[in-house]
């Protein structure tokens, strides 16, 4: 990582590396690590696990549902239908492991590198602080990408193999072409990435502030876990449209509805991007300021 950024001192100052070698160094970096390595091939199990054993479930999908159905019901509803299972299977992940993905990304991203040393190498390289972070945030919202794509991939691989192109209907009833199944999908999978993102951002403002990684992470991970449990409680109503995990559970759903709803798509879409200026302004305040 350091080698990329060697450059002779009287260039100190100046954008001077070009970005595309410092995306493509931030991204073997990170995709050399194991343990990232490690939680991608298990997000990418998960589909698969969960395909697997709904074929022992006697079960099969009600044609009923709403947008108010949470990861249970979405899991129930996956019972031979290979258009939900993906879906079902994002949504569950989405409370925990996708999360932890992006926490520990963020976290290896600056806090990480300090602990290391190789953060100081960015610092007093001809890399501007603004450029440094859109580095590290471009490789957070890669890992995020990726982690999704692969589940989206899996799922769906298997809900074909396991089910057929037959089995592709939507909790209303309706059936849909795989075109069709292929493009909702996706949909979801870009909402979570954007879920994703904010997640990211958040970890990378603690990160710049830390040089312990696994403080990042538990951080990130008990914010998840706080921002859940206010999401339950009804005296609090005033503070759940500020709750980045608000409907992360009952969003996806909508896109299961025939016609399709986007109300909270459309809220949580916007309130993870209010979440991701404010986190990476928080990071680059952070940044601005360190001399090493």
């Amino acid at each position: 990582m350091t080698a990329v950024l060697e450059a002779p001192a009287a260039r100190t100052g100046h954008d001077t590396v070009p970005l595309p070698r410092l995306l493509a160094a931030e991204l073997r970096w990170i995709f050399r690590r194991p343990r990232t390595l490690a939680v991608l091939g298990l997000l990418a199990l998960i589909p698969v696990v969960i395909g697997i054993g709904l074929t022992l479930v006697d079960e099969q999908p009600g044609s009923g549902g709403g947008p108010d159905d949470g990861g249970g019901a979405l899991l129930a509803s996956a019972v031979n239908n290979a258009f939900v299972l993906p879906i079902a299977a994002i949504v569950m992940s989405l409370a925990l492991l996708l999360p932890l993905a992006s926490a520990m990304a963020g976290a290896d991203a600056i806090a990480g590198e300090t602990s290391h040393g190789t953060l100081r190498g960015w610092l007093i390289a001809p890399v501007g602080r603004g450029r440094l972070l859109a580095v590290k945030a471009f490789g957070v919202a890669t890992v995020s990408v990726v982690s999704v794509l692969a589940m989206c991939v899996t799922g769906v691989v298997t809900g074909l193999i396991i089910n057929g192109t037959d089995s592709l209907f939507t909790l209303s009833g309706t059936t849909l072409s795989l075109g069709g199944a292929l493009v909702r999908i996706l949909l979801v999978a870009g909402w979570v990435v954007l879920q994703l993102w904010a997640v990211g951002a958040v970890a990378l403002a603690i990160s710049s502030w830390t040089e312990h990684p696994m403080l990042v992470v538990a951080s990130v991970l008990a914010g998840d876990i706080v921002f859940t449990i206010l999401g339950f409680l009804t005296s609090l109503d005033w503070l759940h449209p500020f709750l980045l995990t608000q409907n992360w559970s009952m969003a996806p759903a909508e896109v299961l509805q025939d016609p399709m709803g986007t109300q909270m798509l459309g809220e949580g879409a916007l309130r993870a991007a209010c979440y991701i200026v404010i986190g990476l302004s928080l990071a680059y305040a952070r940044l601005s300021t360190r001399d090493g």
